[in-house]
């Protein structure tokens, strides 16, 4: 059911219809409760907090997945390669944690959240969750004051975290569907906002198409149950495959699959989907085929017959370049303002 839901709204988020009668007033509604609000931090009425080290923020202007998690993991890497101790922090959707707590590789994606768990298992990153991310910036640096950066994953619309440097990332396929704000359309803000953050990452776009273009590559298929066995796709070859995906566009993950030259049967499920056991029984297929988004909720019970793709950004070296300037001119004339949110 909540796929179909998810595949009927991102299907009238393309165009306009009959629909838009009823959700086109409830888009203005949105628009002015979301200019109340980011308005209210602006200008002090709600109150903002800023960190002891720089943040950047990895979001998005749209509903729905546009490669932030590869994003981040990439430039937390590019932080240390240049002598920065970044840490991560992440509201830990669809997790059932309440309190800010730390992530580790073995945690339990159900509790705090699948995305934090892989950027966890990424690299040696302290990795921290909770609702406030606030808070869970001063906590995490209560209990790792050697790092001296902080990226949030997701949270442009977040306005009580202050943040001195914004990355938006934008799906070149989907783009900003028919243009419209919540629940009309898949906008959370307006096209406009794209003009204030410091730099628009375009994934899936190709390379020298935009200033900052991203490309996700990976053709090493990793085991579900012993991620240090690895497989081509070759391997898989006139084997039976089934390709499931939980994730915000299965169509991209089922688009590279059929880059590495792979015949499947297409099983997408809902983005974070809370797989189980008997999602995945009554497959009949030699091969399972999955994200690793999705491999890192079904390791659990997975079989030797399930293998996953890490997929890793590839961005144009001038993006880093760009980051690097930024963060160095933190106290110089490119400082960020005051209330440490863009200029409206």
């Amino acid at each position: 059911m909540q796929l179909e839901a998810e595949r009927f709204m991102r299907k009238q988020w393309q165009k306009l219809g009959p629909w838009h009668l009823v959700l086109i007033p409830l888009s203005w509604l949105f628009v002015l409760l979301s200019a109340l609000r980011r308005f209210s931090y602006q200008y002090g009425l709600l109150k903002s907090s800023k960190l002891s080290v720089p943040v950047i923020v990895v979001g998005n202007i749209t509903v729905g997945g546009t490669g932030k998690t590869p994003l981040v993991i990439w430039l937390a890497g590019q932080l240390q390669r240049h002598g920065y101790k970044p840490a991560i922090i992440s509201r830990g959707y669809q997790g059932s944690a309440q309190s800010v707590s730390p992530v580790f590789p073995s945690s339990d994606p159900g509790i705090v959240g699948d995305e934090p768990v892989l950027i966890a298992r990424r690299g040696e990153w302290p990795v921290w969750i909770g609702r406030d991310r606030s808070e869970t910036g001063e906590r995490l640096l209560q209990a790792h004051p050697e790092c001296n950066v902080i990226i949030s994953d997701d949270g442009l619309q977040h306005y009580r975290l202050r943040r001195d440097i914004e990355i938006a990332v934008v799906d070149a396929n989907y783009k900003f569907g028919n243009g419209w704000r919540l629940p009309a359309g898949p906008l959370r803000e307006s096209q406009k906002r794209l003009k204030s953050v410091d730099a628009v990452v375009w994934n899936g776009a190709a390379m020298r198409s935009q200033p900052f273009a991203m490309h996700l590559s990976g053709c090493i298929f990793r085991s579900v149950v012993d991620p240090t066995v690895s497989a081509m796709a070759q391997d898989f070859k006139g084997q039976k495959i089934t390709a499931i995906a939980g994730i915000g566009n299965p169509r991209r993950f089922f688009r590279q699959l059929s880059g590495l030259g792979l015949a499947f049967d297409e099983m997408p499920f809902p983005d974070h989907h809370a797989f189980q056991p008997s999602n995945l029984q009554s497959i009949e297929a030699d091969v399972i085929l999955m994200t690793e988004k999705d491999a890192v909720k079904c390791a659990a019970f997975a079989k030797k017959s399930w293998w996953y793709l890490p997929v890793f950004a590839e961005i144009d070296d001038g993006l880093a370049t760009y980051i690097m300037n930024k963060l160095r001119n933190l106290n110089g004339p490119q400082a960020a303002t005051d209330s440490g949110l863009p200029n409206m």
